[in-house]
C-alpha cells in the first residue's frame, strides 16, 4: 500500500517534476558539486542513488568517470524508463523503502530526496541507505536544526526539512561524519539548490 507521498511522486506530479528536473545545465552543475565532494575518494567506484529521478546526479558522475558503476532507484516510472534508455546504470521502479538488491555500493546517496519523504517512512529510507552501504553515505537535503512542514508549490505535507543526517548519526552509532558542505543558489560556478551536503563514513 502506497502512502500519500508516494501516489503524489508516482503519477502526474511526479511526471511534470521530470520535466522540470531535466536540464542538460543541470548535468554540467552536478559535475562541479560531486568533484567538490568526491575529491580525493579514489576508493569509491559504485554509488546507488535512492530517488534518482531521469538520473542527472548519474549522468554528472558518468561524466566524470566512465568507469562507475551506476545504480538509480525512483518510485516513477517514466523516470527510470528515461534512465534506462540512456543505457549507463542499473535502473530499478521500485519503493524505497521495500526495496530489494542483492549488492553493496561504496556510496549511497539521496539528493533533494529525503525532504520530500513522509516523516513517518524516514528510518526505511536511513535503513536502505546504510545497508546498501560500503563504507560512504552522502545526504544532500535543505536542512533545518529542527523539524518543519513547508508547502511545495501550493501543495502540503509534501516538503519537509530536518537535520537528516544528525538523525542518521544517532540512529547508528557507528557512522561518522567525514566533511559537510552547503551549495548557496547564487553560486554561478555551481548553481543548485541552497541545500547541505553532509558525507558519512561507517567505521569498522
Amino acid at each position: 500500500m502506497h502512502n500519500k507521498q508516494e501516489k503524489f511522486w508516482k503519477g502526474k506530479f511526479g511526471d511534470f517534476y521530470i520535466k522540470r528536473n531535466s536540464k542538460k545545465s543541470q548535468i554540467l552543475s552536478n559535475i562541479k558539486f560531486f568533484k567538490k565532494i568526491l575529491k580525493n575518494k579514489k576508493s569509491i567506484n559504485s554509488f546507488l542513488e535512492l530517488g534518482c529521478n531521469v538520473g542527472l546526479n548519474l549522468r554528472a558522475l558518468y561524466k566524470i568517470n566512465k568507469k562507475y558503476e551506476l545504480t538509480g532507484v525512483d518510485i516513477n516510472q517514466k523516470s527510470i524508463q528515461i534512465l534506462k534508455k540512456w543505457g549507463k546504470a542499473n535502473a530499478y521502479v521500485s519503493n524505497v523503502g521495500t526495496l530489494k538488491i542483492n549488492q553493496k555500493f561504496d556510496l549511497t546517496f539521496t539528493k533533494g530526496v529525503l525532504i520530500h519523504i513522509n516523516p513517518k517512512e524516514l528510518k526505511k529510507i536511513y535503513n536502505k541507505l546504510y545497508n546498501y552501504s560500503r563504507k560512504y553515505i552522502l545526504i544532500a537535503e535543505y536542512y533545518s536544526p529542527k523539524p518543519v512542514n513547508i508547502t511545495y508549490r501550493g501543495k502540503k505535507n509534501k516538503l519537509f526539512k530536518r537535520d537528516f543526517a544528525g538523525e542518521m548519526l544517532k540512529i547508528y552509532k557507528n557512522l561518522s561524519l567525514v566533511s559537510y558542505g552547503f551549495n548557496y543558489h547564487r553560486d554561478l560556478e555551481i548553481p543548485q539548490d541552497d541545500i547541505n551536503w553532509f558525507l558519512l563514513k561507517k567505521n569498522k
